[in-house]
């Protein structure tokens, strides 16, 4: 199995706006393409105090083809879709692991 996590950090002002679409409409969007099997949403709860709240939004994928199918046919407009929406109100990381 493979787990994509991403990691996002909004600003306070936008937070329960944005986590509401994230929940309402983003990761049902990401979970349309039939690619992911299963997505969790968690908060961070050891913050450190930086004007915003940290969230980690996490992927399982079956292989790793299915994640690059992923990646490469749907991943840059969702993205974008977010970064349109909330320009410069959020820092995001990405990684991948694999369940042993």
């Amino acid at each position: 199995m493979i787990l994509y996590n991403v990691t996002i950090n909004i600003d306070s002002a936008v937070e329960a706006e944005w986590l509401a679409w994230m929940q309402q409409v983003h990761v049902p969007e990401v979970m349309a393409t039939g690619l992911p099997v299963a997505s969790k949403v968690m908060r961070l709860l050891t913050e450190i105090d930086n004007g915003g709240a940290t969230y980690a939004f996490q992927y399982s994928f079956r292989t790793m083809d299915d994640y690059l199918t992923y990646q490469n046919d749907h991943s840059p407009a969702l993205q974008a879709k977010l970064a349109q929406r909330y320009k410069d109100k959020f820092v995001a990381f990405r990684t991948l692991l694999e369940e042993l």
